[in-house]
């Protein structure tokens, strides 16, 4: 340093400037390294739900299934779920039905809002909210089973009776959420407009047979059918994902606990990307027929 000070300041300020960029330099090194580990971590956790999903198409398709536990998972993913989805969906219901009215009222267009509820209770909030309730009971429940299973050493107690997995476990669990799902939200819909039409009627004033007739008159059984496949759908997704992080997740209380959480948030936003994309696909396909 003593040797560049007589020729002048250049020498600090370069070596300012490569002090400043330094720590620029490794944090954006670091920040690589985290994006490629993170990429690299939901590539292989799509490829394994992938082959998971394989294994559970053949096993269902060769019929490998335990009929026992597959109606036991139907009573436990379809009727113990009817208490939170009928709530929910009275109240979206209603709430949606208000506030149609409100918007409506001021273009005189009131025996409309029954129309609006029905037709977004059936393509979309109904199908929706439906398996977002399911999937913060049911896919918290799968996850949490399967992770003790996985801790306590059930899992490869299976394997050493000649069991696979996915078919004892897997397998039973799927189908019911895809059978129990459509049956769930239909209820949901039912619920959804009878509470609508209640609050419409007897609390906002609206003529109820105009409200009626506008109601059968904008909605079309496409619209019913969509949320019924989409509900199919949503069945598969809250299934998979409770039972990949539950059979994959780490030892111990804490791994079990951040699998829950995990299959939770990472179902919920899985289904609620899907909704878009099914929707422009179905939108598609209908706009065809």
């Amino acid at each position: 340093m003593a040797f560049f000070l007589p020729h002048g300041n250049w020498p600090r300020k370069q070596i300012q400037r490569w002090s400043n960029s330094v720590p620029v330099v490794i944090l954006h090194a670091l920040m690589n390294l985290f994006a490629n580990r993170r990429v690299a971590y939901v590539l292989t956790e799509l490829g394994q739900i992938a082959l998971l999903t394989r294994e559970v198409i053949v096993s269902a398709l060769t019929f490998k299934v335990a009929w026992r536990d597959l109606l036991y998972q139907i009573y436990f993913i379809g009727i113990k779920s009817q208490s939170v989805v009928i709530i929910t969906g009275a109240f979206t219901g209603m709430v949606l039905g208000a506030q149609t009215f409100f918007q409506f009222h001021k273009v005189k267009m009131d025996t409309a809002t029954l129309a609006v509820v029905s037709v977004s209770m059936c393509s979309e909030l109904g199908p929706v909210l439906t398996a977002l309730m399911v999937a913060g009971r049911v896919g918290a429940a799968i996850a949490a089973e399967l992770g003790s299973m996985r801790v306590t050493e059930q899992i490869d107690a299976l394997r050493t009776l000649a069991t696979h997995p996915v078919d004892y476990l897997v397998v039973p669990r799927l189908i019911a959420a895809q059978i129990a799902l459509p049956l769930l939200t239909a209820e949901s819909i039912i619920v959804g407009i009878g509470a609508s039409y209640l609050v419409d009627v007897h609390v906002l004033g609206i003529e109820p047979t105009y409200l009626w007739v506008n109601m059968l008159h904008f909605t079309h059984d496409v619209d019913l059918a969509m949320g019924l496949v989409k509900s199919f759908i949503y069945g598969g997704i809250i299934a998979l994902i409770g039972c990949y992080k539950g059979m994959t997740c780490g030892l111990g209380a804490e791994g079990v606990g951040r699998a829950t959480t995990e299959a939770v948030v990472y179902s919920s936003i899985t289904i609620l990307i899907a909704n878009f994309f099914l929707t422009l696909l179905m939108g598609k396909v209908v706009g065809q027929l």
